[in-house]
């Protein structure tokens, strides 16, 4: 079974925490024997475009083709423009740059997998015409909730994706009522989730893991794990940690354009990103993980801190609720820096959270989130979808 994938994320040896889920699922898959090939296109903004800003002109680090760990990740270049995804939708570019390098690296796939209706669920759709073959789409966030709702150009390229796939899924329950509210298109949950195994065993202590990391060991430490941006509330974080007292100490683990401002604050810990094997080492680290995100799908490191029953302080947005279930109390409103500083002392002195909470709540991360049963599931979607389109080819033919 020859799957191509289409995404605009995926891990490379220069930025190892950008699309790390992405990852996690194709390698599942691959134990499964699919062969799985990621294109993922990288946007090059034209010379006038890049003479606005300094960092319109940044080097693109990333190589045009890499192997990770079995799976070949091509990334070429597409023409793109400041903001396209809110007026100038970049799909059909995505789709000839796709298309070019299909064509020169002689790619022959059964199946195209798009990951996130915008923009590569539009390109998809247009590649899938081109070569004769179907493809699939899975929701995760982002591309339902938030870039459809732009303009009248970004609800026509969702449309497009959706409508064109042959078989869809969201990563929530939550992101499906919402795609079929917006497309009155229905579609399959199927969560990508976590490698379970890799969160069972803890071979050292949190004093040990925050000497290693540099952590400071008297601290209360709140930790974020993600990309360092406003609609991921790391400014409201910020916020929460300074209005508290000196024992408690925010750690930002990521990168992006709120890095310098969040620096600038005192006292907060910054690491930049770092790689994906880290990342439970800062968590078993930490004293709480907060995700305060204005929009999500189904977040990975929440599902990660949860298989490690790690304390999470997260906004009730995207599909959280599902995941946290009768304990979605413990969840806050978004944009709050407030409920944000109230609920980690609350979690601290109230007892907001319990080792009955924490065996609840791993239970529901290792009944629905286990990525190698969700992968086993993903393949026999896979399998139907090919069985059908040759069937409906030999119709054709008949025809």
């Amino acid at each position: 079974m020859k799957v191509l994938w289409m995404t605009s994320v995926y891990p490379s040896a220069e930025k190892p925490g950008e699309g790390v889920f992405h990852e996690t699922q194709a390698q599942e898959l691959r134990k499964l024997g699919a062969e799985i090939t990621v294109i993922c296109p990288r946007p090059k903004l034209a010379a006038p475009f890049r003479m606005l800003k300094k960092s319109y002109r940044k080097k693109e680090a990333r190589p045009a083709h890499e192997w990770r760990e079995g799976v070949s990740v091509h990334r070429p270049f597409y023409q793109a423009v400041p903001g396209q995804l809110k007026w100038a939708q970049p799909h059909k570019r995505i789709a000839a740059s796709v298309l070019s390098a299909i064509r020169r690296q002689g790619l022959k796939p059964e199946l195209i997998h798009a990951h996130f209706a915008m923009p590569s669920g539009g390109a998809a759709a247009i590649v899938s015409k081109a070569l004769g073959i179907p493809y699939v789409l899975t929701l995760h966030g982002s591309d339902v909730n938030v870039y459809p709702h732009y303009s009248k150009s970004a609800h026509k390229a969702f449309t497009l994706a959706v409508q064109g796939a042959a078989d869809i899924y969201a990563v929530s329950g939550r992101l499906r009522e919402e795609m079929k509210t917006l497309s009155e298109t229905d579609c399959t949950v199927l969560p990508i989730g976590i490698a379970l195994d890799a969160f069972q065993e803890r071979k050292k202590s949190k004093e040990d893991l925050r000497k290693q990391l540099g952590l400071p060991p008297d601290k209360k430490l709140i930790v974020f794990i993600g990309r360092l941006v406003k609609e991921k509330g790391v400014f409201d974080l910020s916020k929460a940690v300074q209005s508290l007292d000196g024992t408690y100490q925010a750690v930002f683990v990521g990168d992006g354009p709120a890095k310098s401002s969040l620096g600038e604050q005192a006292g907060h810990i910054i690491t930049g990103q770092v790689p994906n094997d880290k990342i439970k080492d800062y968590l078993l680290a930490s004293d709480v993980l907060a995700l305060p995100s204005y929009s999500e799908g189904m977040p990975t490191v929440v599902i990660e801190a949860l298989a490690l029953k790690i304390p999470v302080i997260c906004t009730d947005v995207g599909g959280v609720a599902s995941l946290f279930g009768r304990h979605r109390h413990l969840l806050i409103k978004p944009g709050s820096p407030e409920a944000l500083a109230q609920a980690i002392r609350h979690y601290e002195h109230g007892g907001a959270w319990t080792p009955r909470t924490a065996d609840e709540l791993y239970q529901t991360v290792s009944t629905h989130f286990d990525a190698s049963k969700n992968a086993k599931a993903l393949k026999e979607r896979y399998r139907a979808v090919i069985k059908r389109a040759a069937k409906e080819e030999n119709v054709s033919r008949e025809g």
